[in-house]
Protein backbone atom coordinates (compact mmCIF):
# COMPACT_ATOMS: atom_id res chain seq x y z
CA UNK A 1 0.00 0.00 0.00
CA UNK A 2 1.81 3.63 -1.31
CA UNK A 3 0.70 6.72 -0.05
CA UNK A 4 0.27 8.14 -3.49
CA UNK A 5 -2.54 5.02 -3.40
CA UNK A 6 -4.21 6.44 -0.29
CA UNK A 7 -4.20 10.00 -1.31
CA UNK A 8 -5.98 8.86 -5.05
CA UNK A 9 -8.32 6.90 -2.89
CA UNK A 10 -9.35 9.87 -0.34
CA UNK A 11 -9.84 12.26 -3.68
CA UNK A 12 -12.18 9.51 -5.01
CA UNK A 13 -14.10 8.86 -1.72
CA UNK A 14 -14.77 12.07 -1.31
CA UNK A 15 -15.92 13.00 -4.49
CA UNK A 16 -17.41 9.54 -5.87
CA UNK A 17 -17.00 10.65 -9.84
CA UNK A 18 -13.93 8.90 -11.16
CA UNK A 19 -13.57 11.33 -13.67
CA UNK A 20 -13.52 14.37 -11.95
CA UNK A 21 -11.28 13.05 -9.31
CA UNK A 22 -8.51 13.16 -12.14
CA UNK A 23 -8.94 15.61 -13.06
CA UNK A 24 -8.26 17.55 -9.97
CA UNK A 25 -5.70 15.19 -9.34
CA UNK A 26 -4.55 16.04 -12.69
CA UNK A 27 -4.25 12.52 -14.09
CA UNK A 28 -5.81 10.28 -16.58
CA UNK A 29 -9.15 8.80 -15.64
CA UNK A 30 -7.61 5.19 -16.55
CA UNK A 31 -4.57 5.52 -14.14
CA UNK A 32 -6.90 6.83 -11.40
CA UNK A 33 -9.13 3.63 -11.91
CA UNK A 34 -5.78 1.02 -11.91
CA UNK A 35 -4.70 2.38 -9.05
CA UNK A 36 -8.23 2.50 -6.94
CA UNK A 37 -8.62 -1.09 -8.23
CA UNK A 38 -4.64 -2.33 -6.83
CA UNK A 39 -5.37 -0.57 -3.67
CA UNK A 40 -9.04 -2.85 -3.40
CA UNK A 41 -6.97 -5.86 -4.54
CA UNK A 42 -4.35 -5.40 -1.96
CA UNK A 43 -6.86 -4.93 0.73
CA UNK A 44 -8.81 -7.68 -0.08
CA UNK A 45 -12.23 -6.11 -0.60
CA UNK A 46 -14.35 -3.73 -2.37
CA UNK A 47 -14.45 -0.04 -1.26
CA UNK A 48 -16.82 1.29 -4.12
CA UNK A 49 -20.14 0.03 -5.49
CA UNK A 50 -20.33 0.23 -9.03
CA UNK A 51 -23.14 0.78 -10.79
CA UNK A 52 -22.88 1.02 -14.37
CA UNK A 53 -20.17 3.60 -14.71
CA UNK A 54 -21.17 5.46 -11.22
CA UNK A 55 -19.43 4.54 -8.43
CA UNK A 56 -20.49 4.91 -4.89
CA UNK A 57 -18.50 4.55 -1.44
CA UNK A 58 -19.55 1.41 0.53
CA UNK A 59 -19.30 0.66 3.94
CA UNK A 60 -16.26 -1.13 4.36
CA UNK A 61 -15.25 2.51 1.94
CA UNK A 62 -16.25 4.61 4.47
CA UNK A 63 -14.40 3.11 7.40
CA UNK A 64 -11.56 2.54 5.22
CA UNK A 65 -11.51 6.11 4.46
CA UNK A 66 -12.12 7.37 8.37
CA UNK A 67 -8.48 5.79 8.88
CA UNK A 68 -6.72 7.40 5.93
CA UNK A 69 -8.11 10.67 6.35
CA UNK A 70 -6.54 10.42 9.91
CA UNK A 71 -3.05 8.25 8.87
CA UNK A 72 -2.77 11.44 6.27
CA UNK A 73 -4.09 14.11 8.30
CA UNK A 74 -1.39 12.96 10.90
CA UNK A 75 1.59 12.72 9.09
CA UNK A 76 0.82 16.57 7.62
CA UNK A 77 0.89 17.62 10.98
CA UNK A 78 4.43 15.00 11.97
CA UNK A 79 5.61 16.93 8.40
CA UNK A 80 4.45 20.16 9.77
CA UNK A 81 6.06 20.41 13.44
CA UNK A 82 9.40 18.68 11.96
CA UNK A 83 9.34 22.36 9.63
CA UNK A 84 8.93 24.29 12.65
CA UNK A 85 11.91 22.69 14.41
CA UNK A 86 13.95 23.70 11.09
CA UNK A 87 12.73 27.39 11.72
CA UNK A 88 10.13 29.65 9.59
CA UNK A 89 11.84 29.45 6.40
CA UNK A 90 10.57 26.22 6.08
CA UNK A 91 6.55 27.02 7.46
CA UNK A 92 3.71 26.89 5.48
CA UNK A 93 0.10 28.24 5.85
CA UNK A 94 -2.71 26.71 4.69
CA UNK A 95 -5.31 29.46 3.87
CA UNK A 96 -9.20 29.51 3.09
CA UNK A 97 -10.89 33.24 2.34
CA UNK A 98 -14.33 33.76 1.01
CA UNK A 99 -12.83 36.83 -1.57
CA UNK A 100 -9.32 37.57 -1.82
CA UNK A 101 -9.18 41.35 -1.90
CA UNK A 102 -9.24 41.94 1.81
CA UNK A 103 -6.04 39.59 2.20
CA UNK A 104 -3.80 40.32 -1.00
CA UNK A 105 -2.28 43.25 0.69
CA UNK A 106 -1.24 42.12 4.29
CA UNK A 107 -0.32 38.99 2.38
CA UNK A 108 1.99 41.15 0.63
CA UNK A 109 3.33 42.26 3.34
CA UNK A 110 3.49 39.22 5.66
CA UNK A 111 5.63 37.40 2.61
CA UNK A 112 7.84 40.70 2.00
CA UNK A 113 9.08 39.64 5.68
CA UNK A 114 8.60 36.22 5.97
CA UNK A 115 9.80 35.14 1.87
CA UNK A 116 10.27 31.55 2.36
CA UNK A 117 6.63 30.49 3.74
CA UNK A 118 4.80 28.36 1.93
CA UNK A 119 1.41 30.01 1.43
CA UNK A 120 -1.39 27.91 -0.07
CA UNK A 121 -4.64 29.56 -0.51
CA UNK A 122 -8.03 27.94 -1.50
CA UNK A 123 -10.95 30.64 -2.42
CA UNK A 124 -14.40 28.94 -0.88
CA UNK A 125 -17.92 29.52 0.82
CA UNK A 126 -17.98 29.81 4.04
CA UNK A 127 -19.49 26.38 4.26
CA UNK A 128 -16.87 24.84 2.97
CA UNK A 129 -14.21 26.65 4.60
CA UNK A 130 -16.13 25.47 8.36
CA UNK A 131 -15.60 21.36 6.81
CA UNK A 132 -11.83 22.26 5.62
CA UNK A 133 -10.82 23.35 9.53
CA UNK A 134 -13.21 20.53 10.94
CA UNK A 135 -11.13 18.28 8.62
CA UNK A 136 -7.71 19.96 9.28
CA UNK A 137 -7.11 20.45 4.98
CA UNK A 138 -6.62 24.29 6.08
CA UNK A 139 -5.20 26.07 9.07
CA UNK A 140 -6.76 29.42 9.26
CA UNK A 141 -10.25 31.09 7.51
CA UNK A 142 -10.99 34.36 6.29
CA UNK A 143 -14.79 35.63 6.51
CA UNK A 144 -17.03 37.83 7.63
CA UNK A 145 -19.95 35.42 7.92
CA UNK A 146 -20.07 33.67 11.10
CA UNK A 147 -19.01 29.84 11.31
CA UNK A 148 -20.66 28.20 14.41
CA UNK A 149 -18.98 25.03 15.17
CA UNK A 150 -17.79 23.52 18.04
CA UNK A 151 -13.87 23.31 18.87
CA UNK A 152 -13.14 26.45 16.47
CA UNK A 153 -11.19 29.74 18.09
CA UNK A 154 -11.75 32.99 16.71
CA UNK A 155 -10.65 36.90 16.24
CA UNK A 156 -12.08 39.85 14.62
CA UNK A 157 -9.44 41.42 12.73
CA UNK A 158 -11.25 43.93 10.68
CA UNK A 159 -14.35 46.16 11.06
CA UNK A 160 -16.09 47.83 8.12
CA UNK A 161 -18.36 50.35 7.12
CA UNK A 162 -20.92 48.88 3.86
CA UNK A 163 -21.98 51.90 1.53
CA UNK A 164 -24.01 52.53 -1.35
CA UNK A 165 -21.82 52.85 -4.61
CA UNK A 166 -23.13 55.23 -6.75
CA UNK A 167 -21.79 57.49 -10.25
CA UNK A 168 -20.28 60.29 -10.42
CA UNK A 169 -23.33 61.59 -12.61
CA UNK A 170 -26.17 59.62 -9.73
CA UNK A 171 -28.85 61.74 -8.80
CA UNK A 172 -27.31 61.09 -4.96
CA UNK A 173 -23.55 61.69 -6.06
CA UNK A 174 -23.77 65.03 -4.02
CA UNK A 175 -25.23 63.69 -0.84
CA UNK A 176 -22.68 62.29 1.84
CA UNK A 177 -25.53 59.87 3.25
CA UNK A 178 -28.46 57.96 2.27
CA UNK A 179 -31.51 55.71 3.35
CA UNK A 180 -30.81 52.47 1.50
CA UNK A 181 -35.24 53.05 0.85
CA UNK A 182 -34.31 55.74 -1.07
CA UNK A 183 -32.78 53.29 -3.70
CA UNK A 184 -35.09 50.72 -3.50
CA UNK A 185 -36.11 51.16 -7.76
CA UNK A 186 -32.79 51.39 -9.37
CA UNK A 187 -30.86 48.93 -10.57
CA UNK A 188 -28.46 46.82 -8.72
CA UNK A 189 -25.22 45.34 -8.95
CA UNK A 190 -24.17 42.68 -6.82
CA UNK A 191 -22.27 39.66 -5.98
CA UNK A 192 -23.18 36.10 -7.26
CA UNK A 193 -26.05 34.50 -5.37
CA UNK A 194 -24.49 32.20 -2.49
CA UNK A 195 -21.32 34.92 -2.59
CA UNK A 196 -20.38 35.65 1.48
CA UNK A 197 -20.85 39.45 0.91
CA UNK A 198 -23.96 38.85 -1.29
CA UNK A 199 -25.53 37.12 1.88
CA UNK A 200 -24.89 39.90 4.03
CA UNK A 201 -25.98 42.51 1.67
CA UNK A 202 -29.01 40.79 1.06
CA UNK A 203 -29.73 40.69 5.32
CA UNK A 204 -29.25 44.75 4.82
CA UNK A 205 -31.74 45.31 1.58
CA UNK A 206 -33.73 42.94 3.80
CA UNK A 207 -34.25 45.21 6.77
CA UNK A 208 -34.38 48.15 4.74
CA UNK A 209 -37.77 46.67 3.17
CA UNK A 210 -36.10 46.84 -0.36
CA UNK A 211 -36.20 43.84 -3.43
CA UNK A 212 -34.04 45.29 -5.67
CA UNK A 213 -33.54 44.15 -9.32
CA UNK A 214 -30.42 43.13 -9.93
CA UNK A 215 -28.96 44.28 -13.97
CA UNK A 216 -25.52 41.86 -12.66
CA UNK A 217 -23.72 39.86 -10.51
CA UNK A 218 -20.69 39.03 -10.23
CA UNK A 219 -17.40 37.75 -8.27
CA UNK A 220 -15.23 40.29 -7.26
CA UNK A 221 -15.28 43.68 -5.79
CA UNK A 222 -13.62 45.41 -8.97
CA UNK A 223 -15.75 44.25 -11.13
CA UNK A 224 -18.46 45.93 -9.50
CA UNK A 225 -16.40 49.08 -9.13
CA UNK A 226 -16.09 49.15 -12.80
CA UNK A 227 -20.02 48.19 -13.24
CA UNK A 228 -20.91 51.16 -10.85
CA UNK A 229 -18.38 53.42 -12.98
CA UNK A 230 -19.90 52.85 -16.31
CA UNK A 231 -22.92 54.04 -14.83
CA UNK A 232 -25.59 50.27 -15.19
CA UNK A 233 -26.51 50.92 -11.09
CA UNK A 234 -25.66 51.30 -7.67
CA UNK A 235 -24.61 48.52 -5.49
CA UNK A 236 -23.56 47.97 -1.86
CA UNK A 237 -19.86 48.01 -1.21
CA UNK A 238 -17.77 47.25 1.67
CA UNK A 239 -14.66 49.50 2.62
CA UNK A 240 -12.75 50.73 5.20
CA UNK A 241 -11.68 54.49 4.20
CA UNK A 242 -15.27 55.10 2.66
CA UNK A 243 -13.38 56.48 -0.47
CA UNK A 244 -12.59 54.79 -4.30
CA UNK A 245 -11.82 55.98 -7.65
CA UNK A 246 -14.40 56.67 -9.96
CA UNK A 247 -17.44 56.08 -7.82
CA UNK A 248 -19.36 58.22 -4.85
CA UNK A 249 -19.37 56.29 -1.92
CA UNK A 250 -22.38 57.65 0.39
CA UNK A 251 -22.46 56.64 4.16
CA UNK A 252 -26.06 54.61 4.66
CA UNK A 253 -28.04 56.37 7.55
CA UNK A 254 -30.58 53.26 7.68
CA UNK A 255 -29.86 50.54 8.41
CA UNK A 256 -26.65 50.27 10.17
CA UNK A 257 -24.41 48.60 7.54
CA UNK A 258 -21.45 47.33 8.72
CA UNK A 259 -19.63 44.07 8.75
CA UNK A 260 -16.62 42.31 10.96
CA UNK A 261 -14.19 40.22 9.33
CA UNK A 262 -12.65 37.06 11.81
CA UNK A 263 -10.58 34.77 11.29
CA UNK A 264 -11.04 30.95 12.32
CA UNK A 265 -8.48 28.08 13.58
CA UNK A 266 -9.00 24.61 15.21
CA UNK A 267 -8.10 24.30 18.89
CA UNK A 268 -7.64 20.91 18.64
CA UNK A 269 -5.36 20.53 15.24
CA UNK A 270 -1.61 21.33 15.42
CA UNK A 271 -1.11 25.33 14.53
CA UNK A 272 2.45 25.69 12.86
CA UNK A 273 4.89 28.46 14.15
CA UNK A 274 4.06 30.14 10.19
CA UNK A 275 0.46 30.03 11.41
CA UNK A 276 1.04 31.87 14.66
CA UNK A 277 2.97 34.64 12.83
CA UNK A 278 0.57 35.03 10.20
CA UNK A 279 -2.62 35.70 12.83
CA UNK A 280 -0.19 37.93 14.93
CA UNK A 281 0.85 39.90 11.86
CA UNK A 282 -2.74 40.21 9.88
CA UNK A 283 -4.05 41.75 13.71
CA UNK A 284 -1.28 44.52 13.94
CA UNK A 285 -1.89 44.87 10.20
CA UNK A 286 -5.45 46.12 10.56
CA UNK A 287 -4.99 47.60 13.73
CA UNK A 288 -2.67 50.36 11.82
CA UNK A 289 -5.37 50.23 8.62
CA UNK A 290 -8.07 51.25 11.31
Amino acid sequence: MEMLQLRYFQKVARMEHMTKAAEELQIAQPALSKTIARLEEDIGVPLFDRIGKQIKLNTLGRTFLEKVDAALELLEEGRRQVSDLGGLQYGSIRLAMTSLDRLSDPLGAFLALYPDVNIQITQTSTDEMARMLETGSIDIGFTALPIELAGLSSATVLKEDVYVAVPRDHRFAGRSTIRLSEIGNDPFIGYKEGNAMQKINDAFLRQAGISPKFVCQVDEPAAIVSLVRAGLGVAMFGCISGEEAGIKLLRVESPVCHRSYRVYWSENRYFSLAARKFLAFIEGYFKKQA
